[in-house]
């Protein structure tokens, strides 16, 4: 599975319609929905912006498109089948379109939605997605200095610490480093 690094824009004119694909990471349903809202602020004239999204969430994955008001099945679902193809997971992608007042078709739209929609994916920055797992350690003082040098080794982080007693730290990983980790301060 793969995730996009950042949001990413393309544009293109098709039969004088104007197209623009963005791509977005998110991480949750909301922030995929805030994030389309945000673009229905910067595009106030668009005749239509159809989306897609698909989050991975703890009980499984959630997956959403909508054609904005297009014959049915002509925008978004070519959007989130491209979405589907490349395997990308925490990430919407939007096309807004501008009519330019030639119809294009049910074919037509099809193409020029998926087309927009496969190239933002082509110019946005792919990267393997990594699941994190976030787990709390009791340590002793002695114990800090050689946590961090492993959470260095493991990509991981201390994401919050309590020095009473004993030093008490949150930590996130990647989840397949998970065991290692625990295998050293358990």
């Amino acid at each position: 599975m793969y995730c996009v690094k950042s949001v990413t824009h393309y544009e293109e004119f098709i039969k004088k319609s104007r197209f623009i694909g963005v791509i977005a990471p998110c991480l949750s349903e909301s922030a995929a929905l805030l994030h389309i809202k945000q673009l229905y602020e910067q595009h106030p004239h668009a005749t239509h912006i159809a989306f897609a999204y698909r989050i991975k969430t703890p009980e499984g994955f959630v997956s959403r498109f909508n054609d904005a008001g297009e014959p049915t099945g002509t925008a978004g679902k070519p959007i989130y089948q491209h979405l589907e193809g490349k395997q990308l997971i925490n990430v919407v992608v939007a096309v807004i379109r501008y009519f330019g007042g030639v119809k294009l078709g049910a074919g037509g739209l099809t193409r020029a939605y998926g087309n927009s929609a496969r190239q933002v994916i082509e110019i946005a920055e792919i990267i393997e997605y990594v699941e994190f797992a976030t787990v709390a350690l009791n340590l002793d003082y002695k114990q800090m200095q050689m946590l961090e040098y492993q959470l260095k080794k493991l990509d991981g982080e201390i994401i919050q610490q309590d020095f009473a007693g004993q030093v008490k730290v949150v930590v996130s990983l990647p989840l397949a480093h998970l065991k290692t980790l625990q295998a050293m301060f358990s």
